[in-house]
């Protein structure tokens, strides 16, 4: 709790992860959505495309974030020596 509230410890990538769950079901029912509205490309594209777009942005942002975790190891690792 003590890393929580000093702000050791990182709250983001959890909402991360959750929006691009979020983000995947929608892009789903959206292209089921199409698919019954008789527009079968655009849904099919949503449905395949969709998922494919959040996970690569989910993941631009992870990485920033892993970047940090290896930068404190660094510190952490140089302040010892």
């Amino acid at each position: 709790m003590n890393d929580f509230l000093m702000f050791r410890k990182m709250v983001t990538p959890i909402l991360v992860q959750i929006v691009f769950w979020v983000a995947v079901i929608g892009a789903i029912l959206t292209g089921l959505y199409y698919l019954v509205s008789d527009e079968y490309l655009m849904g099919l594209a949503i449905i395949i495309l969709g998922p494919f777009v959040a996970r690569v942005s989910a993941e631009m942002l992870l990485v920033t974030f892993k970047i940090h975790e290896a930068v404190a190891d660094i510190k952490n690792n140089t302040e010892r020596q």
